[in-house]
């Protein structure tokens, strides 16, 4: 069949939704269906049948840097549809009218219309945002023949926040990816391993106050922790590093690539992901676990919970640094425990596999369309 994904973002960033349907366009592509890309303004020109249909216009939307489209050709987009003729157009909610919108209206009558819902608000002001992209959009939304949510979280926030009835498909790794040959030091130092942007919610400073706490407390410890990312605090937290006498143990590595990631994850005994909030789901948490190193503690959020639910004793609330520090300390002080952990953890993440969830997408796909015929 000829798919469709839709998304008002550009590709050109690596985040989790851009990820999903990388990812699931890929294995879609190995099993031998047409795969096309219609997205906002993306330079990228690694990836084949990208169509690049908006100029866009970089925000911030639940502690996140979105690029939205502010402007779409309509004669452009309907070309396109007529051309390609797609069987099912995949769409990312919530969605913009600008683009996605404006596709789902001008999409054929016999094209099939799948989504993906994929948000958590981090506050207030992004729910009612949301409300009000709901009204803006629902004519939109009512040319949908099924919606799916990454987690029970997202799905309960589309239910509460735009009324709409969903199933839980999960988001999908590519695990063949991130199979890697152990990179562990050869030194004494245990590593502890943060990957993320360097904002507020994803909790990277509530890690360096509990690595002080350590420190202060424990002079011993052979440690190393490595912060791997950027953005907006990078410097504020470079600056608590110097202030608290921690540059010894801590470095900075900034962004790095897609192809470095899995190398850097395998690296760690510990990788540490305190988001504090606006986690529908936690591609990063999977990623971490699929590559192989230690265990994955993670930020008690809805979407982290979910991804390990069946490791609860790795969850922590990151703002209360002394129960942080108390389980780092834990598991620095047993090797036996973080591997128990992370066997667990690996045997859990199955159903995350992109050869499972790839699977349950393509029933819904030819599920929808089976109804029209």
């Amino acid at each position: 069949m000829k798919i469709g994904f839709v998304l008002d973002d550009s590709l050109d960033s690596t985040d989790g939704v851009q990820q999903y349907i990388l990812t699931l366009g890929k294995w879609l592509a190995c099993q031998n269906h047409e795969v096309h890309y219609l997205v906002g303004g993306t330079k990228r020109t690694d990836i084949t049948n990208v169509h690049s249909l908006a100029r866009n216009l970089t925000v911030k939307f639940n502690r996140n840097v979105l690029s939205i489209p502010t402007h779409s050709n309509k004669k452009q987009i309907k070309q396109l549809l007529k051309d390609q003729q797609f069987d099912i157009l995949h769409v990312q909610l919530p969605f913009s009218p600008v683009l996605a919108g404006r596709i789902i209206n001008l999409a054929p009558a016999k094209t099939r219309i799948v989504g993906t819902f994929h948000i958590l608000p981090y506050s207030k002001l992004q729910f009612i945002g949301t409300q009000i992209l709901h009204w803006i959009t629902n004519k939109s939304i009512k040319r949908f023949d099924k919606i799916i949510s990454v987690s029970p979280a997202a799905k309960s926030f589309a239910k509460t926040a735009m009324g709409i009835e969903s199933q839980v498909i999960p988001n999908a790794v590519d695990f063949t990816s991130f199979k890697v040959s152990s990179t562990k030091n050869n030194d004494s130092n245990i590593r502890i391993v943060f990957l993320g942007r360097l904002v507020q919610r994803k909790g990277c400073m509530e890690l360096l106050k509990a690595i002080d706490l350590l420190i202060s407390n424990q002079k011993s410890l052979n440690l190393q922790v490595v912060i791997a990312g950027d953005g907006p605090d990078r410097k504020k937290l470079e600056q608590y590093v110097v202030a608290h006498n921690l540059a010894e143990i801590i470095e900075f590595r900034g962004r790095i690539s897609e192809e470095e990631k899995p190398k850097l994850l395998s690296s760690a005994e510990i990788v540490a992901l305190p988001s504090i909030s606006g986690e529908s789901f936690g591609i990063v948490v999977v990623e971490a676990i699929a590559s192989g190193g230690g265990v994955v503690v993670g930020g008690k959020n809805p979407g982290y919970s979910f991804v390990l639910a069946k490791t609860p004793e790795v969850l922590f609330v990151p703002q209360d640094t002394v129960e942080f520090a108390r389980l780092l300390l834990e598991l620095l002080h047993s090797e036996e425990k973080r591997k128990k952990l992370a066997r667990i953890q690996k045997e859990a993440i199955k159903d995350f596999d992109v050869e499972v969830v790839g699977k349950q997408i393509l029933e819904v796909y030819q599920s929808v369309i089976a109804k029209v015929n």
